[in-house]
Parts: structure tokens; sequence; C-alpha cells
């Protein structure tokens, strides 16, 4: 990382930032939920930035992590991606769907 960069950071994982000072780097967390949660005034950004998303990955610009999908759902099913993801097993996300 370069002198003054900055890392966007989507996860709650314990860091350890002094490492990032000496070149004053910038940790930003990241959301997408902060203004609803707190009821922000600019609220309905929210709206647009979803609205945005959602065009991005149906043009193809944007592509999901997900790496691995556990159909149908089912109890097992749910025991397994819970299983992996406690035990850090997963890079990327775990997909549900269709109901049994």
């Amino acid at each position: 990382m370069r002198p003054f960069g900055q890392i966007v950071a989507i996860d709650d994982g314990p860091r350890d930032v002094e490492p990032l000072k000496p070149k004053s780097i910038t940790w930003h967390w990241e959301l997408m939920f902060t203004r609803p949660l707190h009821q922000t005034a600019d609220m309905a950004e929210q709206h647009r930035l979803l609205t945005e998303v959602s065009r991005l990955t149906d043009a193809g610009s944007v592509r999901p992590t997900t790496t691995e999908t556990l159909t149908p759902i089912t109890a097992e099913n749910l025991r397994q991606a819970h299983e992996r993801i406690e035990h850090n097993r997963t890079v990327g996300k775990i997909v549900l769907h269709d109901w049994e």
C-alpha cells in the first residue's frame, strides 16, 4: 500500500491498524445499511445506491462473490452452510436456494 492510500473494509474482522500509521493509510468501514439503521437525513440515497447496484449487476459489471450454492433449502443444508462459515472454510458467499 502506497503512502496516503485507502482501504475499504466490508467485514467486521478484528484489525491491527498500527502498521498503517507510518504511511498515513486511511481505513474506511462500509456497511450497506448504515443509513436505515441510523435513520440518517439522506436515507433516500439508499434507494439510489441499491438501484445502481442492481443496474450494474444486470449489466454484468458487478458480479456476486458466490462460490457455493446449496439446494434445496433444508435443515441439513443450513447446518452445512453455518458450519462452513463458523470454521472459516469459505471464500466468497454461500447461497441457499429452492425450498424443498
